[in-house]
C-alpha cells in the first residue's frame, strides 16, 4: 500500500529528493533552531471530530507546522560561509519530534548539536541528545509584558538585557570569529547576567516580589532555566535567541493567512516541500523560481543525485551540464 511519502514523491519528485538531501544536511549542523505554529489540515481535524463525537479521545489534537533553521558549516571549515537549511513539517507531531525525525540522519561521529528554541517541553528532541539553549527574547517578552503594573523592576531586566544585545551587535560589527565572540561575552555580557541573576534572586529572598504575580512567574521563568538562556557564556557559536526560526515561522503563518487551510495530509506535505525550499533559497539568496525550474529541467540527474543540487550548489551543476 502506497504511504503519503509515496505519493508526494511521485507528484513533486526532483523536489521531493532536494527535501531529503535537505533533511541530511541539517541534520550534520552544530546547531538548529526550532519552533511550532498553529496549522489547519481538513482531514486530520474531521478525523479528531468524528473521533470525539464517538467518544474516543484523539491520540492527538494540535495539528502544527514545524519550522526548523539549521546553520550548516560546509564540510565543517569554520573559513567558509554557513548555509541556512529551512525545513518545514506539518501534522501533529510539535517540533520536538520533527527534531527527532531530522537527527535520525545525523551522523555518529559527531557531537551533540545545539539546539536553540523556546522552554516548551515539546520542543525538546527526545531520545537524541542536544545541547539546548533556550530564547533569550521569549523570556525579556515576559517581562515586557507585565512592564505597566512593576515598570522599575521590568526596567532593570530590559536594561540589563539590552546590555547583552548590544554587546552581540559589537561582535557581529566587528565580525569576530565564535571563539572570539565567546572571550568578548564572557568578559562584558557574563558580568552583567551574574549580576541579573543575583537581582533576581534577592527579590524572592528578601520577598520584594510576589511569587504568584505577573513579575514573579516571569522571573521564575528566568531562573528556571538560566543555564539554557546563558549558554552563549559557555559554548561558542550558541545564539541569544530564536528570532531566525520566528522569522522564518512568520511565511507559514503568512501562507495560513493566505490560504487558511491544507485539504488533506498530502497536500500539507506538498506544501512543506516547496516551502522548505522556497525559504532555504531565501536564505541563501537564490532566485527560488530560478531554481525550483532548474530542479525541474533537470528532474532526473535531480532524483539520481539529489545532494548535489541543493540550492548552494545547484549552479555548479547547470555549469557542467552539456
Amino acid at each position: 500500500m502506497a504511504t503519503q511519502w509515496d505519493i508526494v514523491s511521485k507528484a513533486v519528485p526532483a523536489p521531493r529528493a532536494v527535501f531529503k538531501a535537505l533533511i541530511v544536511q541539517a541534520a550534520q549542523a552544530p546547531l538548529l533552531h526550532s519552533d511550532d505554529t498553529p496549522m489547519k489540515v481538513l482531514s486530520l481535524m474531521a478525523q479528531r471530530a468524528k473521533a470525539e463525537a464517538d467518544g474516543v479521545k484523539p491520540a492527538a489534537k494540535a495539528i502544527n507546522t514545524s519550522g526548523i533553521v539549521a546553520v550548516v558549516q560546509e564540510g565543517q571549515k569554520l573559513h567558509t560561509r554557513p548555509h541556512k537549511v529551512v525545513l518545514f513539517f506539518t501534522g501533529h507531531a510539535h517540533a520536538g519530534k520533527n527534531m527527532e525525525r531530522v537527527l535520525a540522519h545525523r551522523a555518529r561521529e559527531l557531537a551533540p548539536a545545539m539546539q536553540m528554541s523556546d522552554a516548551l517541553a515539546a520542543n525538546v528532541a527526545g531520545e537524541f541528545k542536544t545541547v539546548l539553549a533556550n530564547c533569550l527574547t521569549h523570556g525579556r517578552r515576559q517581562v515586557a509584558d507585565v512592564a505597566e503594573q512593576f515598570p522599575e523592576a521590568a526596567r532593570h531586566v530590559i536594561e540589563a538585557l539590552a546590555e547583552v544585545y548590544k554587546h552581540d551587535a559589537t561582535c557581529r560589527t566587528d565580525k569576530l570569529s565564535a571563539e572570539q565572540r565567546l572571550s568578548f561575552h564572557q568578559e562584558h555580557s557574563k558580568p552583567v547576567m551574574d549580576e541579573l541573576e543575583r537581582w533576581m534572586n534577592e527579590q524572592f529572598d528578601k520577598r520584594l516580589v510576589e511569587p504568584n504575580s505577573g513579575l514573579g512567574k516571569a522571573l521564575r521563568y528566568l531562573i528556571r532555566h538560566w543555564d539554557e538562556l546563558t549558554l552563549f557564556l559557555r559554548q561558542a557559536g550558541a545564539p541569544l535567541d530564536n528570532n531566525l526560526c520566528e522569522r522564518i515561522l512568520k511565511r507559514a503563518i503568512l501562507h495560513r493567512k493566505a490560504s487558511m487551510f491544507y485539504k488533506t495530509v498530502t497536500g500539507a506535505e506538498v506544501g512543506d516541500v516547496y516551502m522548505s525550499l522556497i525559504h532555504t533559497c531565501r536564505l541563501c539568496d537564490v532566485n527560488a523560481l530560478e531554481y525550483l525550474n532548474a530542479l525541474q529541467h533537470h528532474a532526473q540527474d535531480v532524483i539520481t543525485d539529489a545532494a548535489r543540487w541543493l540550492p548552494w550548489n545547484y549552479r555548479e551543476q547547470l555549469a557542467a551540464a552539456p
